[in-house]
Formats: structure tokens, sequence, C-alpha cells
């Protein structure tokens, strides 16, 4: 009797032990190959509509990323998912869970820009490179739809992975949503990233 009283108290503390060791394991913030990463392509999220009420909102917000991006200074602009490490995509949120947009008006397609700053410039359009398979700054034939766009009333920043045929259809990285992330001047959604960066450097340095 005390033998199996021994056995049972035994396993217990080995499960309890087990159970402490998976809770104090922390979880990885970010993959290595994110952490490497000195390439971004910024897009329109390509399944968002134009609004009416607010036409220039989704551009505008790329425009605040790219900007945040240069003064962190850590990142490269890229042009075209072929040359860009990371790809985030953004998305203006206007507090409404549905709305009315045009769809099929290619949101992603710009001039050729060049920007000079003191972490460098930055540059838009396209260089001739031919498009991978699923590049939302591929060019596009317009095909204005009228539609209702149902989903987060927040702003929503989203990052995957670059250098792959239909990157977008690739598990997302890490996500950020919320009221106002994109608004400039400090851009909530980078900053967040930023801190988010810092942290996971830190965490790589004490277990390598």
């Amino acid at each position: 009797m005390r033998y199996r009283i021994a056995v049972a108290a035994s396993f217990g503390l080995m499960l309890c032990c087990a159970f402490a060791a998976g809770k104090n394991k922390k979880k990885i913030l970010l993959p290595s190959d994110v952490l490497q990463a000195r390439t971004v392509l910024v897009v329109i999220d390509p399944d968002a509509g134009v609004s009416p009420d607010s036409p220039m909102a989704n551009r505008s917000a790329r425009e605040n990323v790219e900007k945040a991006l240069m003064e962190w200074g850590r990142f490269e602009l890229a042009n075209d998912v072929s040359t860009a490490d990371l790809i985030i995509t953004v998305r203006k949120g206007n507090g409404k869970l549905a709305q009315p947009t045009i769809g099929g008006i290619p949101n992603n397609d710009r001039p050729v820009i060049f920007e000079p700053s003191e972490s460098g410039g930055r540059v838009g359009g396209s260089r001739g490179t031919p498009p991978m398979s699923g590049d939302p700054t591929a060019p596009r034939r317009p095909d204005p739809t009228p539609q209702v766009e149902v989903g987060s009333t927040d702003d929503t920043f989203l990052v995957y992975r670059g250098k792959r045929e239909d990157a977008l259809d690739a598990p997302v990285v890490w996500r950020y949503s919320a009221k106002g992330a994109l608004n400039a001047p400090n851009v909530p959604a980078v900053d967040a990233f930023h801190k988010l960066i810092v942290e996971a450097e830190k965490q790589q340095a004490s277990n390598p």
C-alpha cells in the first residue's frame, strides 16, 4: 500500500514538473528569418475596396506606414514581392462592421516616386521586374464594382514573408489591429512592430 502511494506521489510530482517546465518555456516572439529581414514591401490589402466617403484612406495609411518605416531605418522599402523579405498589408478601418465600397480598383498600382530622407529614401513603382504569381503590385485592369465589405472596424497591419509565389495566401507572421493604428505621425502599428522586434532580438540573444 505504501509502495503504491509512493509511486502515485512520484508520478504526480513528475507531472507537476513537466507542467511547470512547459508553462515556463517562453513562446518565440518572432522566427529568426523574420529578424534577419532587411527589405519590406508595403501594400494595401488587395481585398480592400475604395470608400466613397474616404477614397484616399488606404493610400494615406500605406504612405504613413512607409514613412514611419523609413524613420525607423531598419528596413529598405522594396518595389515588389520578389525583392521583399517581408510584406506588410494595411487596411484602414472606419468603425463600421459593414460599409459600401467600390471593389476592383487596383489600389497598389502607382507611378515611380523617390523621396529622399536621412535614412535613405522611398522608392515606389515597378522597375520592369516580371511579377511573381499573386504579387499585389502587378498591373491589373480596373473593373470597378459596388460591394459591401464586412470585417474589422479597426485599422489592420499584417506581416507576411516575401520572395515567394502567392505570398499573401501564406500564414500571417504577425498582426496588429487597433483604432487609429495607421494614423500619422506616430503610426502605432509600426511602433508596436518596432518594439516587438527589439524584444524578439533580446529573447534570441538570451537563448542562442
